[in-house]
């Protein structure tokens, strides 16, 4: 099993792991969407809703992260794989928003998770998630904007979206995890 990967660095409009920054000028702030692997747009925007199409761990367009959780990686390593597509997923958000002070709130994600028959631990990698919002736009999910967010996603007052962890056989690519936001926003000024 695959114990950490370096998940630092990004360019091109996808967040990496390094530098988290809360607030509305926070990393996903100004940065393009991440490129669509597919035929299909990153983020959608509806009235007083956006939505994003799943997001993987991806750096520069590339995975940083392949295999099945429980065999090719390790616990430690889905949870920095699902922090990154998160912020990868707020990153396709705010630029389908146009402007970061649009997103009000963040309301559902859904985390994927390929994992092994065995690997029952899935609401442990999808915190790895949680931590990604944190990182990525910490005063969205901590409600005060006055300072950094607690670390821990769990902390009390800490309105964090609701969340469904779902075990899957296989991801796009062999991607260990892929995730899903839905978003609160606020009407163009």
């Amino acid at each position: 099993m695959e114990s950490s990967t370096d998940m630092r660095g990004s360019t091109d409009g996808e967040v990496g792991p390094g530098g988290a920054a809360t607030g509305r000028g926070g990393p996903a702030a100004g940065r393009a969407a991440p490129r669509p692997q597919g035929a299909y747009t990153a983020a959608v925007v509806d009235g007083p809703l956006a939505f994003t199409a799943g997001m993987t761990p991806r750096v520069d367009g590339t995975l940083v992260a392949r295999g099945r959780v429980g065999a090719e990686l390790d616990l430690p390593a889905a949870r920095e794989a699902a922090g990154l597509a998160a912020r990868n997923a707020v990153a396709a958000l705010v630029a389908a928003l146009g402007d970061p002070g649009r997103l009000r709130r963040f309301l559902r994600m859904t985390v994927y998770v390929a994992c092994t028959d065995d690997f029952h631990d899935l609401s442990a990698v999808a915190d790895g998630a949680s931590q990604g919002l944190v990182a990525a736009y910490g005063d969205l999910v901590t409600g005060d904007g006055a300072g950094p967010p607690d670390p821990d996603p769990r902390a009390p007052g800490v309105p964090l979206p609701v969340r469904s962890a779902i075990g899957v056989r296989t991801l796009p690519q062999n991607a260990p995890v892929e995730v899903e936001l839905t978003a609160a926003v606020r009407a163009e000024p």
